[in-house]
């Protein structure tokens, strides 16, 4: 029994890691901008099968995972260009339903290039699970856990650390005084959305080794983005990770002790859950915040 209960629990961290990455991205564009982008999980699918096209062309692994995340990078900065930027003024709400318009879009593009079929990557590092405590912890977890940890530092070193940083924190605080002080706030949304496209191409194809791609997850993946950045608060980079970690062990037991049904059950009813206890939180957030 002790090995099972270990076993959900690597397989929870790594959920958890997943969902991390993907609430931090979410963060990271509503704290530049003030916008909650709900197509980020149609920018994981994305890197990912664009990575397993360039593999599958022959294209060696590294030049073709640096050749995805710029692709959803520009891919990003083009979508902010044609939609947000187009839309600048709207309200929050406005802007929530745009992205969501572009997430739709994305899922049908995403149908027409890949269809239906199921694609996945080859793992980062050869060899075998680790096993630790009787349990098997995949290799690939190891690169989910890192960069996770590593997005996690970055964005926070970025923030606290660099003018660029400060000069987004001024953004969001008074968007008025910062244009008296010459910040750009259109080149600090588009630089956000390149961003989030970089960021969750990353996600994609590292979780690429550990599940299956299809082209429809994203949505499912953005969700479970979402429940765990309103877990943490929409404002806080910190609170996303913890709050991705807590949902993926919480599906992780409730899957591997319940019922595997209950995996996607977990995210929804906590995310009724936190809309009924704090509705103002999350929807006075994207109503009020906009630069």
């Amino acid at each position: 029994m002790g090995e099972q209960l270990l076993q959900l629990l690597f397989s929870g961290l790594t959920l958890g890691s997943i969902y991390s990455l993907i609430a931090l991205t979410l963060v990271i564009t509503f704290n530049i901008t003030g916008i909650l982008n709900l197509a980020q999980g149609e920018f994981v699918v994305i890197g990912a099968l664009t990575a397993v096209s360039l593999k599958s062309a022959g294209i060696p692994m590294v030049p073709a995972i640096v050749i995805s995340i710029l692709v959803v990078a520009v891919l990003g900065g083009i979508l902010e260009r044609l939609t947000i930027h187009q839309a600048r003024g709207a309200s929050g709400l406005t802007m929530l339903i745009i992205t969501i318009g572009i997430s739709i879009s994305l899922r049908g593009m995403s149908l027409l290039i890949w269809g239906t079929e199921t694609y996945s990557l080859p793992s980062f590092t050869k060899g075998g699970s680790l096993i630790l405590g009787g349990a098997a912890l995949n290799s690939q977890s190891i690169w989910i856990f890192l960069l996770a940890g590593m997005t996690l530092a970055g964005v926070s070193a970025f923030f606290r650390l660099t003018f660029w940083g400060k000069a987004v924190k001024a953004s969001v605080l008074s968007p008025t005084g910062a244009r008296l002080q010459g910040i750009n706030l259109n080149t600090i949304s588009f630089l956000a959305f390149v961003a989030a496209g970089a960021l969750g191409a990353a996600a994609g194809i590292c979780i690429a080794p550990v599940t299956m791609v299809t082209y429809d997850m994203g949505f499912m993946l953005g969700v479970k983005g979402f429940v765990a950045a309103a877990i943490g608060g929409l404002s806080s980079i910190g609170g996303a990770v913890v709050g991705g970690i807590l949902l993926g062990i919480l599906e992780s037991y409730s899957s591997g002790l319940i019922s595997s049904g209950l995996k996607d059950g977990i995210s929804i009813a906590i995310l009724l859950g936190v809309l009924l206890i704090r509705p103002e939180g999350i929807i006075g957030a994207i109503k009020h915040r906009r630069i």
